[in-house]
């Protein structure tokens, strides 16, 4: 498929992470080009999430410098400084204005990051940077905390004047909540598009992808998603046509991406999609989605693949949303479990195995005869998960 052209990448370790695992990225533009950016809603935030939100929309973005094992977060003003010096170091290796260089952090909140060896990682990174698939790798895996795998997406659109290419890279386990979810993405294309539109694009999108994720519904201070468009392509995102294209295809990327953050939650044994019909309206159904999403109840049933409808349909009675009781229905993996405010007969230890087997599970719901539909992506809860963060820091 091919990545974007105009790009180059790069990972390291630097020191960052005592593991001596990669630790720092860099992902930059060959031209000044549009940077655009989605932040978390979090009141408590990170350096950088000040940093990048006084800057975006741009056309003139050159370079992303991202480090992991450290949020930079509730570090006070040496926090501040921290960041300013980390876009000061990287736009003097590449001969920019600091203006034109974003960064993000992501890892343990309160810790300052160890400036020394950041600094020094920055100049070697800059160095080392290259257009190749090895170089994107290595940037997947330096932006990881405590994700099993690298996540990333690449595809290529068409449209009337030709192909444009789009590839993204994410991070995210725990930590993650739907308001922008805990996670940090990057999504490249070398489409041409001016600063308005590529916002209105990323703004949708989100709503449809890392706005609908959840593991334990823990909003972090770091959460950041980022797209940038050089245009070296040379085919301009303008028409109807082309807008619309392109915004499906960023979209689908961006679920690409968030999906595969639950599908990777911190001790997670099932992916869990939960979608809801007939809703007054989709508002109320996303409001019924994230609810069972966040039920920890309706996780740990899915953990132990025991088909205890209840669990849903009662989370989805304390949503706040209008629901017809008399037409609500429910289907696990496919069987129906619950059809117009009553049980069915099932056969349990079907309905057991069926969600033991499968490592994604499918909860269908339907609360009346609205249009309103929602999908939320979350992660079952583990033993796991509660024995990983109870010791993360530790």
């Amino acid at each position: 498929m091919g990545l974007p052209g105009g790009f180059q990448f790069t990972g390291i370790a630097c020191g960052i992470k005592p593991s001596g695992k990669l630790d720092l990225a860099v992902v930059s533009s060959q031209t000044p080009c549009v940077a655009v950016g989605v932040y978390t809603q979090n009141i408590v935030r990170a350096a950088s999430i000040e940093w990048n939100q006084q800057l975006t929309p741009t056309e003139e973005f050159k370079a992303l410098i991202i480090n992991s094992g450290n949020a930079n977060a509730c570090t006070g003003q040496q926090g501040i400084d921290d960041n300013q010096t980390i876009a000061t170091i990287a736009a003097k290796h590449l001969d920019v204005q600091e203006n034109q260089v974003l960064v993000l952090s992501t890892g343990v909140i309160g810790q300052h990051l160890p400036m020394s060896q950041t600094a020094s990682g920055i100049a070697q990174a800059i160095s080392e940077q290259g257009s190749s698939r090895d170089h994107f790798e290595r940037a997947s895996m330096a932006i990881l905390t405590t994700d099993k795998g690298p996540k990333t997406v690449e595809s290529t659109v068409s449209i009337e004047s030709g192909d444009i290419k789009i590839a993204g890279m994410a991070k995210g386990a725990g930590m993650i909540g739907p308001k922008m979810a805990t996670m940090l993405a990057i999504i490249v294309s070398d489409a041409k598009i001016d600063t308005g539109k590529a916002q209105q694009i990323l703004n949708r999108a989100v709503e449809r992808s890392f706005n609908r994720i959840s593991v334990e519904g823990h909003t972090s201070t770091n959460d950041a998603l980022i797209m940038i468009c050089n245009g070296d392509s040379g085919i301009e995102i303008d028409s109807a046509d082309a807008l619309k294209e392109f915004e499906n295809a960023i979209t689908e990327n961006c679920i690409q991406l968030a999906k595969q953050i639950p599908a990777d939650g911190e001790g997670a044994s099932h992916l869990i999609t939960i979608d809801i019909h007939g809703a007054a309206d989709d508002q109320q159904a996303d409001r019924v989605a994230r609810t069972v999403a966040a039920s920890a109840l309706v996780k740990t049933a899915i953990t132990g693949a025991d088909p205890n409808w209840g669990r849903i349909v009662s989370a989805a009675g304390y949503a706040g949303a209008e629901m017809d009781v008399s037409m609500t229905s429910l289907k696990l993996n496919g069987f129906l479990v619950f059809e117009h405010g009553q049980p069915v007969d099932i056969d349990e230890k079907q309905v057991s195995q069926a969600l033991n087997d499968q490592f994604e599970t499918l909860i269908e719901l339907t609360i009346g005869r609205g249009s309103g539909f929602a999908r939320h992506w979350t992660s079952d809860l583990t033993q796991e998960y509660v024995r990983f963060n109870s010791e993360y820091t530790t």
